[in-house]
């Protein structure tokens, strides 16, 4: 048996979500259709980084599976690209050694979130950024911002219908804020995220740019650890998951796996 690895993207708006879900359209459904084919029926598991919501995209989503095929990478990328959809692509392939997994090898996520900040709705960018009317001051969500880097226990900033067992300790290396013209940027870099927890944050910077909260909230609404201080989940579309990183230590065994 192979191991492979690719690295996917994909446009989530006429997807519900990445999990296979029966009767659904997901990008975990079309990836193993296209697995099936390749296969000449055999059903073939794979496992990816983590899941998106209906509507949220990917640029660089990974995923692995285990085949008993020895085909050259190239010629999986040809094949999966032949067979996928057109808002669903394979970028890079590789294969890489028994031990690695695209879940539990994983070392940093970064997730974007764009909001369009014009009182007129713009059509083209409906699927693809949160369209948000009202006037913000940038300046106060980059201090907001700052609160949120480091090791916290996000709890505030984690959906209450969130499966998650255990610690909601996370570690955040990057968060920011950036306007360019009409369009604000969020980059969110860290160890691990909790169900919603971009989300849920981005709503909490809007309300600090609308002078509702101020940034020093942050820090209280991190120690109060209470999901219902905060107002509703943002919208999925404006949600990208942008990379993910794993150690040079996995990469360098892929590597060594492989001569």
């Amino acid at each position: 048996m192979e191991k492979v690895k690719c690295v996917i993207s994909y446009d989530g708006t006429n997807f519900s979500g990445f999990q296979i879900q029966p009767k659904k359209r997901t990008v975990h459904g079309e990836l193993e259709k296209a697995l099936k084919k390749i296969h000449k029926g055999e059903h073939i598991r794979l496992q990816a980084s983590g899941r998106t919501d209906t509507g949220v995209h990917a640029k660089r989503q990974t995923i692995h599976f285990d085949t008993p095929f020895d085909i050259p990478e190239e010629n999986w990328k040809r094949a999966f690209n032949t067979l996928l959809p057109d808002d669903l692509y394979v970028r890079e392939v590789e294969k890489v050694s028994a031990s690695f997994h695209a879940r539990y090898d994983v070392i940093e996520k970064e997730y974007r979130y764009y909001v369009w900040n014009e009182k007129e709705r713009d059509v083209f960018k409906q699927n693809y950024a949160y369209q948000f009317p009202y006037q913000l001051d940038v300046n106060s969500m980059q201090q907001a911002c700052s609160y949120l880097e480091g090791e916290h226990d996000f709890t505030t900033f984690s959906s209450a219908k969130a499966t998650t067992k255990g610690s909601k300790v996370r570690t955040l290396y990057q968060v920011s804020c950036t306007k360019r013209g009409s369009e604000i940027e969020f980059i969110f870099r860290g160890s691990g995220f909790l169900y919603n927890m971009v989300r849920i944050i981005v709503g909490a910077m809007l309300d600090v740019g609308q002078g509702r909260r101020n940034p020093l909230d942050i820090s209280k609404l991190l120690e109060q650890k209470d999901r219902q201080l905060l107002g509703e989940t943002v919208p999925p579309q404006g949600l990208y998951l942008w990379n993910v990183k794993y150690s040079e230590q996995v990469l360098d065994t892929e590597v060594s796996s492989s001569i």
